[in-house]
């Protein structure tokens, strides 16, 4: 018989810690946009997704990057699905994580399992950790929802059994989806079916890739003979499967530098991907059509790709790779999503052997014949259909609880979303003041003075932004979102009109500042960072967070506002004056920020810089030497490298090598 049972995982862990509480108007540099060059040659129907409704925003998401590096052993909450051949372990805390596939009658683990939880910066919005099997939707990227809760309940498997539904609600496109697993009795393999709903009355862009982390010493195999490979240098080719460059890259270790490959399966070929060892014992995933694009990404052998894998873990941990599958070609692509329609597919995971020794082709097909002997194509696609009346199952017993977005949006537009019920119990204190806003038609003034909060941008929340009481409140969170909208010109707009009358100026005026770096206007933009860090400090010192909540150890994300406002806005306001060579006034919002928060790796590295601008290289250079971690290092940011050359001809120490590309491409 199949059972869900919970479970309790203990990991050495660095808490996630508060998000950023200023809103995110300008993206994180995301890595995969393509050089302009190499659009020309694309499919027309891949041309077409690569250009459409790119990501421009991480609104209304917040940036998470309160985390660390140190590590203490902490509970997380799991829930465990397991038949007489598989146990399947998910942190429904963390994105719903697949930590773990066991494959009990060989004893032997079908994924790269992760020893530590360590956040690091890849996901779209920040934090991200490394491990298992993840579900990326939004955009290009790991998902925002990687270190975020997910709702989680047991409903009817198809075969009579228990199934485990994940659901949330998808901020950046506004989009519901769910995530069905079960294991059929005496079945080798994790079904996972997966939907995604556009319930809006207009067409909204979608995208999906199930990320699988499985050791890298494999063979990876997938019906291609040819891939689009994708670099941090974005350039974009088509190249041979499975030689490139005089090398087989099937074999991970075969790569240099981190890249993707996104094999180019022909239509009508089965959909799947197998990473095998030397012995042919490795994991397979296959799915449904609609899941059509395949990948593959390696970390490569170079110095910056090791350092990476062992930034993630802890030392003496094997490397990893990642195989993967998606709704598109590419991860560069988003698709349209219909209005008021939905799109869903079967996927499968489970154990697969076959020699991956020998010619491509012969390797292949000796592959696909193991696995239409163990799994049919046919089988999937019947275990399709037998799922899809499943899907708008009503939960039953609840497992855990995600957030309350979902509920505020079912509330507003009055929708039935039968299988996936976000109910109002759901709702938070994110959610109160807009739901205030809903039922009141005005938004509340923060409690106790505190920083204004998230903003909701979507057009039905800025249209009744628009109709509110012009507050100074409000006219901060219409301007945001006015912003998300592209209407920036209106956006300053609403920014000047609430400074009119704010008595705390200092969100209007980091939002304006904002605004003026986009536009070019350097100095401007300094004079309103400056302005906004002394009208915050002054906010401080009078008192007005008096109430400052006390510091939860349970609970780390629940420390004091306060701290992690000053400190965001204290690091932007110091870049923002050194790029016009204000040097002493950069020096003076450093020195009024806490101690703890100098002693940051991220602003150990804004010490040096700032030593730096100040002609003082001995003493940046001594800061290096010191050793410091910047724990929200930006997947493919060169920032510690670029300024290590400022300093010194000597080469960049390792500890501080994250270079994922060749030097001068």
């Amino acid at each position: 018989m199949t059972t869900i049972r919970r479970e309790v995982l203990t990991l050495p862990a660095a808490p996630i810690g508060p998000d950023n509480p200023l809103p995110p108007l300008r993206p994180l540099d995301e890595a995969h946009r393509i050089d302009e060059r190499d659009r020309a040659g694309l499919p027309r129907d891949m041309a077409r997704q690569v250009g459409y409704a790119p990501l421009r925003s991480l609104l209304p998401a917040p940036v998470r990057d309160g985390y660390g590096r140190v590590r203490e052993p902490r509970e997380f909450d799991a829930l465990v699905l397991e038949n007489d051949r598989l146990r399947a372990t998910v942190l429904p805390a963390l994105g719903g994580r697949v930590t773990s596939l066991f494959h009990k009658p060989t004893d032997r683990e079908l994924l790269y399992v992760n020893p530590v939880l360590q956040p690091a910066n890849f996901a779209l919005n920040g934090a991200w950790f490394s491990g298992g099997i993840e579900w990326n939707i939004g955009a290009t990227g790991h998902t925002t929802l990687s270190c975020s809760p997910v709702h989680a309940a047991r409903v009817p498997a198809p075969d009579g059994g228990p199934m485990l539904r994940l659901w949330e609600w998808e901020r950046l496109r506004d989009l519901p989806f769910q995530v069905d697993l079960w294991l059929p009795e005496g079945s080798d393999f994790l079904h996972v079916g997966v939907r995604v709903r556009n319930p809006h009355e207009r067409p909204l862009p979608t995208y999906w890739w199930s990320n699988i982390a499985v050791p890298e010493d494999r063979r990876v195999l997938a019906p291609a003979d040819e891939a689009w490979l994708f670099g941090y240098e974005r350039r974009l080719r088509r190249v041979p499967v499975p030689c490139h460059d005089g090398a087989d890259r099937t074999y991970p270790r075969n790569s240099r530098y981190p890249a993707d490959w996104f094999y180019e399966v022909p239509d009508g070929r089965r959909r799947w991907i197998a990473a095998l060892d030397e012995h042919g014992h490795g994991l397979v995933q296959t799915s449904t059509d609609v899941l059509r694009g395949r990948k593959l990404f390696v970390w490569g052998t170079g110095p910056g790709g090791r350092r990476w894998q062992e930034w993630l873990t802890e030392p003496g941990t094997g490397g990893y790779c990642e195989i993967q599958a998606g709704l598109a070609r590419t991860q560069l692509e988003h698709v349209k999503l219909e209005a008021e329609s939905e799109v869903s597919w079967l996927e499968a995971y489970g154990p697969l052997d076959a020699d991956p020794r020998g010619e491509w082709h012969t390797v292949l097909h000796r592959a696909e014949d193991r696995l239409e002997a163990v799994l049919p194509r046919t089988g999937v696609d019947a275990a399709y259909e037998a799922w899809r009346p499943y899907a708008d199952a009503e939960p039953g017993e609840r497992l855990a609880t995600g957030s309350g977005w979902g509920a505020l949006e079912v509330l507003r537009a009055g929708w039935k979303l039968a299988g996936t019920p976000f109910e109002e119990a759901t709702l938070g204190e994110e959610q109160r003041p807009w739901l205030h806003l809903l039922h009141a038609g005005a938004l509340p003034e923060p409690d106790h003075h505190a920083p204004p909060g998230g903003t909701l941008v979507a057009r039905p929340c800025r249209d009744m932004l628009e109709t509110t009481a012009a507050t100074p409140t409000a006219e901060y969170h219409l301007g945001v979102a006015q912003w998300h909208g592209d209407d920036r010109a209106q956006a300053v707009r609403s920014w000047e009109r609430g400074l009119k009358e704010a008595t705390a100026r200092w969100p209007l005026l980091r939002c304006l500042a904002v605004a003026d770096r986009e536009d070019g206007h350097h100095e401007r933009a300094a004079d309103r960072y400056a302005e906004a860090f002394d009208d915050l400090c002054a906010r401080v010192r009078d008192g007005s967070p008096a109430s400052r909540p006390e510091p939860d150890a349970a609970d780390p994300g629940k420390a004091d506002p306060w701290t992690a406002v000053t400190a965001a806005l204290g690091g932007e306001a110091i870049g923002a004056l050194l790029a016009v060579g204000r040097t002493a006034d950069a020096r003076s919002v450093w020195e009024w920020l806490e101690p703890a928060v100098r002693a940051r790796g991220r602003f150990r590295l804004t010490e040096a810089a700032l030593l730096a601008a100040e002609g003082r290289n001995a003493e940046a250079r001594a800061v290096f030497d010191e050793g410091f971690e910047v724990a929200d290092l930006r997947e493919g940011d060169e920032v510690v490298g670029r300024l290590w050359s400022r300093l010194t001809d000597e080469p960049l120490p390792a500890r501080h090598d994250f270079r994922m590309r060749p030097d001068g491409e």
